[in-house]
């Protein structure tokens, strides 16, 4: 037998539960032995659940108990999540997580005592919920080099993005919508800023390149300047707008992103609607692969821990995970990054355009019916930094810019 304990009792926690419950003939079969939580980690009681028998309110019950061999973290956070974490690692006792920010502050260390203590740190379920990456990172594609990953990862804002898109609703009536619906927390800061998926590039980043990097050092740009306007240009320009997460191999560095994305349809992503994620990766001898499901929810993202979870039981004593560095990778600067852009201007597009042709080259200009007073245009390709500096002539008129994506 396989006794793994459960810190949290939320959603994803009460989750993790219901797929062992619900699928333990399979896991057992899977892992060759029967798997059981033997403690579940809460503050609180459950009194009229099942679990209530099996939940603990103090963690040194776990991490001084040599029979649980695998624990899973599903409180969330930093702190205690961190130190909780490490203990059980220096313990012996392999972890699973979903904590996106736990893995993207300290993954490195916690990937290196649990590689020293010949056991496993495993976070498939921080990235994409549902949607396996991390492993096909780890085994599948172990034989490329990664040149791009880029997705959408946070499935609030794609909901949002694709209400306005199809429906043409503002944005603080997409978000109410996404709040009553469970999609958005009260406070959407961490979704519609782009915290989150900022945070989960930061781990693939990572992964892929070897050395930490930190989500601080991306640019991160989120949702909440997009209008309805901004969604009637991209429809008259064949496109969509996507909030991307995007981290790209140039020379010995990778250039990282996230924001707001105009999408055309020949573009992987472009289809990728309502609360759905999905992933692009690029591959040097694989060519292009897709990751696509529901990156976030009870039942997916725990699924993945369980998964996780299935994994380390496999591997009981064998470390499996592939390793990055304390050292800190130094990212592109965002200036040096090739792109073509979209802008929205105040004025007249006739009696501009001369000017904005000698600023910005071979321009298309955009005119939508009813917006008076104001046009758009898309520009050729390149560099942010000179963008920069050819936009910053015209600060009193540029109304909105949004990048343009392949």
């Amino acid at each position: 037998m396989i006794n793994i304990a459960v810190m949290g009792y939320g959603t994803v926690g009460s989750g993790v539960v219901e797929v062992v419950n619900t699928n333990g003939p399979r896991i057992n079969q899977r892992i060759g032995e029967e798997l059981n939580i033997k403690y579940v980690l809460d503050l609180r009681d459950f009194p009229g659940d099942p679990v209530q028998e099996k939940i603990v309110h103090d963690f040194e019950t776990i991490v001084n108990d040599k029979d649980i061999q695998i624990v899973v973290e599903v409180m969330g956070g930093i702190e205690p999540a961190y130190t909780f974490v490490k203990r059980c690692l220096q313990a012996g006792k392999s972890v699973a997580t979903s904590n996106k920010a736990l893995v993207a502050k300290h993954g490195a260390e916690l990937l290196s005592i649990a590689k020293d203590n010949n056991i496993n740190f495993l976070f498939e379920a921080s990235v994409g919920g549902g949607i396996p990456i991390i492993r096909p990172l780890n085994s599948s594609l172990t034989a490329d080099e990664i040149e791009e990953i880029t997705g959408i990862l946070n499935g609030t804002t794609n909901y949002m993005l694709s209400k306005m898109f199809y429906e043409g609703a503002d944005y603080d009536t997409v978000l109410k919508e996404a709040q009553a619906n469970g999609y958005a927390e009260r406070n959407p800061e961490a979704d519609v800023e782009g915290y989150d998926a900022c945070r989960k590039i930061a781990i693939l980043s990572s992964l892929i390149s070897g050395q930490q990097v930190d989500f601080e050092d991306i640019y991160c740009e989120g949702i909440t300047e997009i209008t309805v306007e901004d969604m009637k240009y991209a429809k008259a320009i064949g496109a969509t707008i996507k909030l991307l997460a995007s981290s790209k191999r140039v020379g010995d560095r990778l250039h990282a992103i996230v924001a707001p994305c105009m999408l055309y349809p020949d573009h992987p992503l472009y289809n990728v609607n309502d609360v759905f994620n999905a992933i692009f990766v690029h591959g040097n001898v694989l060519g292009d692969a897709m990751f696509y499901g529901s990156g976030a929810g009870k039942l997916p993202t725990a699924s993945a821990v369980v998964a996780d979870v299935v994994d380390a039981a496999k591997h009981l004593n064998r470390n499996i995970m592939t390793m990055w560095k304390q050292e800190k990778l130094t990212l592109e600067d965002k200036g040096d990054a090739k792109r073509r852009f979209f802008i929205r201007m105040k004025g007249d597009a006739d009696k501009e355009l001369p000017n904005l042709k000698y600023s910005f080259g071979d321009i298309e200009i955009i005119k939508i019916p009813g917006l008076n007073d104001e046009f758009g245009f898309t520009t050729p390709v390149m560099m942010e930094g000179d963008y920069d500096t050819r936009a910053n002539r015209y600060k009193g008129q540029i109304l909105h810019m949004i990048r343009i994506e392949g």
